[in-house]
């Protein structure tokens, strides 16, 4: 494989095979990875050309149509806006049995994939229980570069399947008429964490707009506190509602114009992925030693980011665990 900074140019110019090349960096989990991850940042950042993306998370219950949505808001986007880029990451389920995954929404979403606007990548999800990958978060780190506008489709939500609250800018929460799901939503807790609901497969027009009313009302029962939650009703079947979703991103667009403090939520984030890292690698004993060294963020500050962070850890576990095995085999000698 060439220099992965090599392939930053063709990257910006949104050539696929460059992209796919450079998610591969950033999907691979050694040491020598997390290396490169951080000059191919470096690189990004002081380039003049990041297009510091926002985040849009879509989740819901399987079946609600989550990726035929996206598939058409991703085209209706770049049609109708010729400067605007976007990128979709698709979270699949693993097996349980064979952790293997059919990534299924690459036949879902309808895209023009001609066009080098628009990029989708499928992730398997490792069986995590967030709903999204363990290396999501670290694509999402790239990119944020390359594209205005990335969506994360998540696998499909329950009772742990929260973490999108973590990752994106906005979270949409997809329904279905009548299906009861926000009684479910309810119970476990997940109707606090959207930004905003979307009653999709609204052509049946009487079941979506009792399912309106039935959600208005639990909104205002779990968020009394809260201003309007955006609600859209949506049919990817005949395009209602969809031109106001779009609407609604466009203008989430429009107000991001602070670069210091996009890259600043995005350290956020960074933070605290960092963290969870440390927890699902090395358990209770990572976070206790990241705790003694002052913190996830000021490790990370020292280190460089995240990357030199992650590389400084796994570093100091490697010469640990030799050590480790070389008092174990002198002991039982």
């Amino acid at each position: 494989m060439p220099d992965p900074l090599e392939l930053i140019p063709a990257a910006f110019e949104r050539q696929k095979f460059a992209i796919a090349r450079l998610i591969s960096v950033f999907e691979d989990p050694r040491p020598v990875a997390a290396d490169q991850r951080k000059r191919i940042l470096e690189a990004l950042q002081s380039s003049g050309r990041s297009r510091r993306g926002m985040f849009l998370g879509f989740t819901g219950t399987p079946g609600a149509g989550k990726s035929t949505l996206v598939g058409e808001l991703a085209n209706r986007l770049i049609e109708q806006n010729p400067e605007r880029c976007l990128a979709v990451l698709a979270v699949d389920p693993s097996s349980h049995v064979s952790g293997g995954s059919i990534l299924g929404d690459r036949t879902r979403v309808r895209f023009s994939f001609g066009d080098d606007r628009l990029y989708f990548r499928s992730q398997a999800s490792d069986q995590e229980l967030g709903g999204i990958s363990r290396t999501t978060f670290s694509v999402l780190r790239l990119l944020y570069h390359l594209f205005d506008v990335i969506v994360v489709e998540t696998v499909g939500i329950g009772q742990s399947e929260i973490e999108i609250q973590q990752t994106a800018d906005r979270v949409f929460l997809l329904l279905q008429p009548l299906a009861g799901d926000q009684i479910q939503f309810m119970k476990a807790g997940i109707m606090e964490i959207p930004d905003c609901f979307i009653i999709n497969k609204s052509d049946e027009k009487e079941a979506a707009e009792r399912t309106f009313h039935a959600l208005r009302a639990s909104l205002q029962l779990i968020r009394p506190g809260e201003n309007r939650v955006p609600i859209f009703r949506t049919s990817a079947l005949t395009g209602m509602g969809l031109q106001d979703v779009l609407d609604y991103f466009l203008d989430l667009l429009k107000e991001r114009t602070d670069a210091p403090a996009l890259d600043a939520s995005l350290y956020r984030r960074e933070v605290y992925y960092f963290e969870k890292w440390v927890k699902d690698e090395l358990g209770r004993q990572g976070l206790h030693m990241l705790s003694d060294l002052g913190g996830a963020r000021e490790l990370m500050d020292k280190a460089g980011g995240f990357d030199g962070a992650q590389k400084a850890v796994l570093q100091a576990v490697q010469e640990s665990r030799t050590e480790l095995e070389t008092k174990v085999s002198e002991v039982i000698r």
